[in-house]
């Protein structure tokens, strides 16, 4: 059982210094559409400026209860994946009331090395193991290490073929998904 979280804080900025990142309205359109395509039972966008998750609520509602369920069904499928938290923990432990077990944490990023998680070994464990795993995205420029630290496992990072590794997390969680979710 597969969610996951976009996290907006802590993360790095260009000059690695810890910042809050503003939520990104195509954010919350793309990755709710990848997390239905892929069956994920849950997206949470992680945000601890109030303005800033009253937005995706707004955002959220619209495409939910206002014209945009009527104007486009299939995003209100998407959306009805999403849920809106002011910090990280607040998502793990609702997950754990949802499923009655803590999820296993998986951090994502562009620059991981050491001891990984593969893409293979992690569609495995997906698919023989019925328990709770929380896949976390970073904005900015990155998760901040804290959050890195306190993870279960760090899943090993997407390698092109040009030596450039900065893609925008929209991709990042498409590329992701289809290798561990996809047939």
């Amino acid at each position: 059982m597969l969610y996951i979280a976009l996290l907006h804080h802590p993360v790095y900025n260009k000059e690695r210094k810890v910042v809050t990142t503003s939520i990104a309205n195509m954010d919350i359109h793309d990755l709710a559409r990848v997390a239905k395509t892929y069956a994920v039972s849950g997206f949470y966008i992680v945000n601890p400026i109030e303005e800033q998750r009253n937005l995706a609520q707004e955002i959220i509602h619209h495409w939910l209860k206002g014209y945009g369920a009527v104007y486009n069904e299939f995003r209100k499928d998407a959306f009805e994946l999403i849920h809106v938290n002011a910090k990280l923990k607040d998502v793990i432990n609702d997950v754990n009331r949802k499923t009655g077990c803590r999820p296993k944490t998986i951090v994502t990023g562009a620059n991981f090395t050491g001891e990984i998680l593969k893409f293979a070994e992690l569609k495995k464990i997906l698919r023989n193991n019925k328990a709770p795993y929380l896949l976390i995205f970073g904005t900015g420029s990155g998760l901040a290490d804290e959050i890195v630290n306190e993870s279960d496992f760090k899943l090993e990072p997407i390698r092109g073929h040009a030596g450039y590794n900065h893609l925008a997390v929209r991709s990042a969680v498409a590329i992701i998904m289809d290798k561990i979710m996809g047939v």
